[in-house]
């Protein structure tokens, strides 16, 4: 198991055995160089404890826990995590400020301990099944077992699988901020913290709450920034990456080191906007211009994600976070910014349904002729979402601008119905929230599911597939706490997303990249699939290897190339997803799965 894992932590590696129980960590050298490895002791070898991630605020519960009585041999972050166990039982984790995924085995009361971060930025897998449970940090870790269908529905509807999901049927992923304990045979799980929107908007003037927005940020960042090496920004030339790239540079010693990604097509390429803040702040930047290569790239994705993920903005971030990696072992990323202060278009599109929905439904006959585009965003598939989704109630109409597959289309390229819908995954979790303000609510939504189960998964594996920890300080309690209290005025107004922000960063960056068109590290995918790729997707996607597999209906994925590549309709994210999936099949089903490798931006270069 720990060998599978080697890929997150080279550095060095521990074990421990007791019994019948036995833990073990691969470690990336960050905090405590010298006297850091894992596991780690309590003063008498009762208590053993292993962690993937950072605590931002271990040097304080250090000075309470010694006050209180306890001695400390090392001077990172992981032995605290035992003292507080020992001093506040599982409460533990509810005092922590960071991103971990910890396991605590307490000999005394045969008893071990799992817990999950609050946004879920470090991942924790379990497997409950034949008299014994296993966790690790990715599924290739544990034993495979059968697709879980269940899983698979969802995955077509989401381009990711949500938890407590997994492909396997046997395996889940612990939810964000949830403790799993095992004792006496039996499992149970209980969560300990659950971020929501605040009960009461802050009314503040806005002057004020810019300068503490700001204040906030420029404190995470500097949180963010403890360690014993170099850290770096992955600087997409958005507004989010931006400003931390900003406050990293002001709140370092020396030269902030930031990495870049940019593609031959125009309107997919913001290396521009990426170059300007680098240039205004002085940092040691790289980037690349990035041409396709099917063949080269999407298998070594496959291989990188231990279940099937769809986000095609994980090709350029496995990319940067492989240049980051060349330089530095720890990089901040804007992962957060969107789903905290307003930056979808989702978000602007919701509002502007409610007061069209009905007209939207109207003229749906019309936009639906509208040509296919290749560009980013383009007008004619946000018009599409837009009209087909605008008259629903508000889950099912934010569903509905990002399904993927919808049940309909689901069922015809299954050939199954399934038993769950992706639908209810989501209704609990909005239902926690009735009361709150409306797009809090849908926000809420995205910051439980979205961005754990897809956006912090692609970081996560895309950084540590080359030994690179991404940390994320959006999702900072400091960061946090203020904007799940901001009313929506602060975050939507019209068509302007992320207001409140945007207004905070206007000292720090410039005017074009602060009021600019989203950014993020994505890929021109559309274009790729009528093109490069159209080639491997049809020999990848083959009515015999479909068949060979037997999910998938062949003559119904060779319409929908067929649809996407003569311009009828848009279809790339759909078959991202299929080839996500088959590609997935092969490397973790197949044949047994193998280690990531790097080495991949050598011969892409444009």
């Amino acid at each position: 198991m720990s060998a599978a894992l080697v890929h997150r932590g080279p550095d060095s590696f521990g074990e421990y055995v007791d019994g019948a129980v036995a833990i073990a960590a691969r470690r990336l050298s960050i905090i405590d160089l010298e006297t850091g490895d894992q596991p780690i002791a309590n003063e008498d070898g009762t208590i053993h404890v292993v962690q993937n991630g950072e605590l931002y605020n271990y040097r304080e519960l250090r000075r309470d826990l010694e006050r209180a009585g306890h001695r400390f041999r090392t001077s990172g972050d992981t032995e605290v995590l035992l003292h507080l166990y020992e001093e506040h039982g599982d409460t533990f984790a509810a005092r922590l400020r960071g991103m971990f995924a910890v396991a605590i085995w307490d000999a005394r009361r045969r008893r071990l301990v799992l817990a999950r971060d609050r946004f879920g930025i470090k991942p924790l897998y379990y497997r409950d099944a034949d008299g014994e449970l296993s966790f690790a940090s990715e599924l290739r870790a544990l034993p495979r077992g059968e697709i879980d269908l269940d899983a698979l529905e969802a995955f077509l509807a989401f381009n990711s699988i949500p938890a407590p999901l997994t492909i396997f049927r046997d395996a889940r992923k612990l939810p964000a901020g949830h403790l799993l304990v095992w004792e006496d045979g039996s499992v149970h799980l209980e969560r300990f913290a659950r971020p929501a929107p605040a009960v009461e908007a802050r009314e503040d003037e806005e002057a004020e709450l810019v300068e503490e927005l700001r204040a906030r940020l420029r404190d995470s960042v500097r949180a963010h920034l403890v360690s014993d090496v170099p850290v770096g920004v992955l600087l997409s030339g958005g507004v989010d990456s931006s400003l931390l790239a900003a406050l990293a540079a002001e709140e370092s010693s020396g030269p902030v080191r930031t990495f870049s990604i940019g593609f031959e097509e125009r309107s997919f390429d913001e290396l521009g906007d990426a170059r300007r803040v680098a240039e205004r702040y002085g940092t040691q930047h790289r980037e690349l211009v990035l041409r396709p290569d099917a063949a080269h790239l999407l298998p070594a994705l496959a291989e990188a994600f231990d279940e099937p993920f769809a986000d095609s903005s994980a090709l350029p971030t496995y990319l940067v976070c492989e240049l980051a990696a060349s330089d530095v072992k720890v990089a901040l990323s804007g992962e957060g910014g969107d789903e905290l202060f307003g930056g979808y278009y989702t978000y602007a599109a919701d509002l502007l349904a409610r007061r069209v929905g009905g007209l939207a439904r109207a003229v749906r006959p019309l936009v639906e002729r509208l040509p296919s585009s290749d560009s980013r965003a383009s007008f004619d598939y946000r018009a599409k979402r837009f009209v087909r989704a605008a008259h629903l109630p508000p889950l099912e109409r934010h569903h509905g601008w990002k399904e993927i597959f919808s049940a309909g289309a689901r069922a015809e390229l299954t050939g199954r119905a399934s038993t769950l819908g992706p639908l209810e995954l989501l209704h609990e979790r909005y239902a926690e929230t009735e009361g709150a303000d409306w797009l809090a609510r849908l926000q809420d939504l995205d910051l439980g599911v979205y961005l754990v189960d897809d956006l912090l998964v692609k970081t996560d594996r895309a950084s540590m597939a080359h030994s690179l920890e991404a940390r994320v300080p959006y999702l900072d309690t400091a960061v946090t706490n203020l904007a799940l209290a901001l009313p929506t005025r602060h975050k939507i107004r019209g068509l302007a997303k992320k207001v409140l922000l945007r207004k905070a960063a206007e000292p720090l960056l410039p005017h074009e990249i602060v009021h600019g068109k989203k950014r993020g590290f994505s890929i021109p995918a559309a274009a790729w699939l009528r093109g490069d790729l159209e080639s491997f997707a049809r020999e990848t996607l083959s009515p015999e290897r479909l068949r060979r597999q037997g999910f998938f209906r062949p003559a119904v994925v060779t319409r929908l190339i067929d649809d996407h590549v003569t311009g009828r309709e848009d279809m790339s994210r759909q078959l991202w997803g299929l080839l996500a999936f088959t590609l997935w099949h092969e490397h973790h089903v197949e044949r047994a799965p193998t280690s990531p490798r790097s080495g991949l931006l050598e011969g892409i270069a444009a």
